[in-house]
């Protein structure tokens, strides 16, 4: 986890990048200044086999101090002169690893487009939906306790594929048969399907996979904030990052791939079905070619906020671009046993008026 500081030239406090004006504010003095400076580089998507040969270019990669959150396993990058911090996402003690490990720059990210105020509404009206989740919870809620705005890590992946396939296309038809239903002969048409063989090739474009790069979140929350809008990407610059936090990732290349290649596989099976056509379709072997196989390392925006209750935490993360929440919750016994008493009560007077009609 990285934090990028850029002093306020008014007042020399830390400034922070406002989605609402798009520019560097200052809390302390409320100075702005518009995000200024060289360009910076457009989007380029680099190619897969020669980072894997490590034949690269320098620029792309950095040394970075990186720790593991023995808690969470979020992978923490340490500033020079920082030697120890608390991790953001559960609170762990964690201490800077003596050693550098050689990482991909980001390539490009989505800018936060909700303020914390906005998040912590997206997620108080989620939180009002919860049946049967304990009061202390929408206290919580409506405190504003502060929410953590980070930059979660995913890689995009891009690539041509050709597959050929072999399988069975079914159609669907009807035959008369004779059966007895009490006592009675009665003609009933009955369903079959014919099978026929099937061959043939289909061919696709992969862009910009999206595989996460982070074991910090649990996956099924983080699944559940799609879809980005990656038409929003922006060439990675640093003042983007002011007042938030970005994560390093912790899933590395060749298995951030490995996770892509599931995704086209389906994809592709989608579309071997299609080409198979009929009314039902037998997959028995695909083969693929992949060529041109490009990625990029790039940056989501995330409000993540945890909530303790009965000494378990319980975590909440918000699309920073688009509003949509996900995230753990507590049931409230006492909330359950009421619903239960409730419903018996219910089913019992339901059963009394029922036998008094009678």
């Amino acid at each position: 986890m990285k934090d990028t500081r850029f002093p306020c030239p008014a007042c020399g406090a830390d400034m922070r990048f406002d989605p609402r004006l798009g520019a560097l504010s200052c809390d302390h003095c409320g100075h702005t200044e518009d995000r200024e400076g060289p360009a910076p580089p457009a989007i380029r998507e680099l190619d897969f086999e020669a980072a894997l040969g490590r034949h690269l270019p320098r620029a792309e990669t950095e040394d970075l101090r990186i720790s593991h959150c023995p808690s969470c396993g979020a992978d923490i990058v340490f500033d020079e002169g920082v030697h120890a911090t608390e991790c953001p996402f559960c609170a762990t003690p964690v201490v800077a690893d003596s050693g550098t490990h050689r990482h991909y720059r980001p390539a490009a990210l989505i800018p936060f487009a909700l303020t914390e105020p906005e998040a912590h509404k997206a997620m108080s009206d989620w939180l009002g939906r919860l049946w049967f989740a304990p009061n202390g919870l929408r206290k919580y809620a409506r405190k504003g306790r502060r929410m953590r705005g980070t930059y979660v890590p995913y890689w995009t992946f891009d690539a041509r594929t050709q597959s050929s396939y072999r399988g069975e296309r079914g159609t669907i038809y009807h035959e008369r048969r004779t059966v007895m239903r009490d006592g009675k002969r009665q003609t009933v048409m009955v369903q079959r399907i014919r099978w026929t063989p099937a061959a043939g090739r289909v061919a696709r474009d992969f862009d910009d996979v999206l595989v996460l790069a982070s074991d910090s979140l649990p996956r099924a929350h983080t699944d559940a904030l799609e879809p980005w809008d990656l038409s929003g990407l922006v060439p990675y610059a640093p003042d983007y990052i002011a007042g938030f936090t970005a994560e390093s990732y912790g899933i590395d290349l060749p298995e951030g791939f490995v996770a892509a290649r599931e995704k086209m596989d389906a994809q592709i099976a989608h579309d071997v079905r299609f080409d198979i056509g009929g009314d039902r379709q037998r997959i028995h072997a695909i083969k693929t070619d992949t060529r041109d196989v490009t990625f990029k390392h790039v940056l989501l925006p995330v409000w993540i906020a945890a909530y303790g209750f009965r000494g378990t935490t319980y975590r909440f993360v918000v699309n920073g671009q688009t509003g949509r929440v996900q995230g753990e919750r507590p049931f409230s016994a006492w909330k359950i046993a009421g619903a239960v008493v409730a419903g018996l009560i219910i089913a019992g007077l339901a059963g009394y008026l029922w036998a008094m009609a009678g």
